[in-house]
């Protein structure tokens, strides 16, 4: 990671969408009172969701979406050229969230079903996160982004400081909530293997942890997937929970083959 951006001027702020519902941008307007402190120390340069006005003159890019274009490619690399900094936000930026599910498909038959007639107007290929085409200083997790942690994150990159990013599993911050275990509720859980900093909100309100925020620091997947089987659940049910989020990486022998954020 590189140092602070500048302690002469408001450090400017570019915020891209790629592949996604816009969800993540839509938690950063949400910020309401924080982002009005925000902006005492930044600006934002470009920022479709929430102005008109565009600049290619920017110091951090806040990236949204999974890469699923040749065009995504090269618009990373000019972004990467002209940021100091790069952060992703979002499942669907990193590990790569639900446009993952395209690569459980033949990319022919998807680009069929969804132009028809007319797909080889549309270029596409199998869908990547961010950091699979350029390098990202920077993860803030989550289906969708939670603003606190937004905050947090942006503020602790500006000063030149590694945000902190929880190593362990949900599974910390479920029993410090003193919430029922969701298998003992009969459901099947990723927190085991996923990396906290949501805190446990969907176990924490009736659901489950379905692995939006990536792998946690050496997960133990090999008796995660034991639990799983133990639970009832086939092969093909095991890597359709780690897809659902994790769609860029594949079970293998031996457990889940992916990325750990770091």
């Amino acid at each position: 990671m590189n140092g602070p951006i500048s302690v002469l001027k408001r450090p400017r702020l570019a915020v891209f969408e790629l592949a996604s519902c816009a969800g993540c941008q839509l938690q950063i307007l949400n910020c309401e009172d924080e982002l009005i402190d925000l902006l005492r120390l930044v600006e934002f340069a470009y920022f479709k969701e929430a102005m008109s006005e565009t600049s290619d003159d920017y110091d951090v890019a806040l990236i949204e979406g999974a890469v699923t274009r040749p065009a995504d490619e090269e618009k990373l690399r000019v972004i990467r050229e002209r940021a100091s900094l790069v952060v992703t936000l979002g499942s669907c930026a990193f590990p790569v969230g639900i446009p993952g599910l395209k690569n459980t498909h033949d990319l022919a038959e998807v680009e069929k079903l969804v132009y028809g007639d007319h797909a080889e107007l549309f270029p596409s290929t199998q869908a990547k996160p961010v950091d699979a085409v350029i390098p990202v200083d920077a993860h803030i997790l989550g289906c969708p982004i939670h603003k606190d942690e937004f905050v947090r994150i942006v503020t602790a990159l500006l000063i030149g400081k590694r945000p902190p990013v929880p190593t362990y599993p949900v599974c910390v911050e479920c029993r410090l909530k003193e919430n029922v275990c969701a298998y003992d509720r009969g459901l099947v859980c990723l927190g085991p293997v996923t990396r906290a900093g949501c805190g446990a909100i969907c176990p924490s309100y009736g659901s489950r942890c379905f692995g939006c925020r990536g792998l946690a620091d050496d997960p133990n997947l090999p008796s995660a997937e034991a639990l799983l089987e133990e639970k009832g659940r086939s092969p093909e049910d095991i890597r359709a929970e780690y897809v659902l989020y994790n769609g860029y990486y594949t079970l293998a022998e031996g457990g889940l083959k992916a990325k750990v954020a770091k």
